[in-house]
Parts: C-alpha cells; structure tokens; sequence
C-alpha cells in the first residue's frame, strides 16, 4: 500500500479489508446477516474475540432491520450508548435513540425503591416504548429488569445485551439469552464479560447503516 489513508470512508473500509483478512486467517466463517454486526464490533475494539462471543437468536438480525424500518426507538442504559448511535441514521428512519438514566423521576424511583437507575429507568421506558428495541452496554440490571418483563409478557422488538464487567454481567447475559429464547423475542449478545457501551453502539450502528443500505462507508460519509 502506498501513501497515506487520510480519507475517513477509505480508513474505515482499509480496516474492514483488514478485518475480513484476519478472520479468514482464523478460519472464522460469518454469516451474510451477522458479518456485519460482528466485523464493526471489532472494527470498533480491534478485538477479533466478538468473533465467537457474539451470539445471535434466528433472524434476530432480520427483525432488527423490519423494527428500524418501521422508525422503532432504541432504547439504551447509558448517555454515552444513545450519543454514540447515528444520529443521521436515525433520522434517515424516522427513528430516535433514548435513555432514561438521568431523569430525575428515574433518580427519585431508584432511591424510593432500593434500586439502581439503571432498573428504574427499565421500569419507565417500558410504559411508553413496549415494543422498542433496548440496547445494554453497561447495566447488568437493566437486563435482569427487561427479563422479568419479557417473562411478563413484554415483547421489546429486539435486545442488545452486552455490558461490561465483572459482577452479575455474565449471569445477566446469560438469563436474557435464555429468557428472550424461551419467550420468542430476538437477541443479540456478548458472551462472557467483555462488552461495553461503545460495543453496544457498533452493533446498533451496524444495524442502522444495513437498513438505510450503507453498509459502505462510502455512502456515508465523504472519502
């Protein structure tokens, strides 16, 4: 290669080039619908491990897009998640993305109830945005909170669960996983501890550029 790669577009579709050279390395085989959810996880942490650890329900991917399309909100457990979401995207399909955390309702709830924010904004979001799609990249709460819902009838349109950490993440991973499968509702998630809100914010972004038909960077930004 010569030259430098100055140009955004061209940088990000270099390490794409990139990534999709070391996986072939690895003997990594991605499918059509989840390559792109996994290659921008990685792009995003140049960790190539969310090769493996990323795991999808049937068509989780497929419905995701249908909910974009049709301008579902994404509902996040952190600011730094929502801001991290493409704001041209979304506007592109009539959807918003939206976090509850710093309300001061949600503020007076948690500590009235003995509970995190990150719950009590679970508890709040899901009066008005039953059918969202909640994305996790922080808050092992927020999905031990969704999966009580969702064994309650709630059917959110898809979960990103993918937080980060060391204290109940696996296990809240694991009981959304389990509960989402058992009652029907598309997943997508990060075994084991590693995740994050920037993780979270690739995979919606992923989601995002695939239903406006911009996977190319190309097409989204210039260069």
């Amino acid at each position: 290669m010569s030259g430098k790669i100055i140009k955004p577009a061209e940088i990000e579709a270099e390490s794409m080039r990139i990534i999709d050279g070391e996986l072939r390395k690895r003997g990594a085989v991605l499918s059509e619908d989840t390559a792109p959810l996994i290659r921008r996880a990685i792009h995003t942490t140049a960790d190539f491990d969310y090769a493996d650890s990323l795991c999808f329900s049937a068509d989780a991917v497929r419905h995701g897009l249908e909910a974009l399309r049709r301008g579902v909100p994404i509902i996040t457990d952190t600011n730094m998640l929502r801001v991290g979401i493409s704001r041209p995207g979304l506007d592109k399909l009539g959807s918003q993305a939206l976090c509850f955390m710093a309300e001061p309702d949600v503020a007076e709830a948690a500590a009235r109830e003995g509970i995190t924010r990150a719950a009590a904004s679970v508890h709040k979001a899901v009066q008005s945005y039953p059918g969202a799609i909640y994305a996790s990249g922080n808050a092992p709460t927020a999905l031990m909170t969704l999966s009580e819902y969702i064994r309650d009838g709630l059917r959110p349109a898809l979960v990103i669960a993918v937080p980060v950490g060391f204290v109940n993440v696996v296990e809240a991973k694991e009981e959304i996983i389990a509960c989402c499968e058992e009652c029907g509702v598309p997943v997508i998630a990060a075994r084991g501890r590693k995740g994050g809100s920037n993780v979270a914010a690739a995979l919606c972004n992923a989601l995002i550029y695939a239903a406006i038909g911009a996977t190319d960077p190309h097409r989204r930004m210039p260069g």
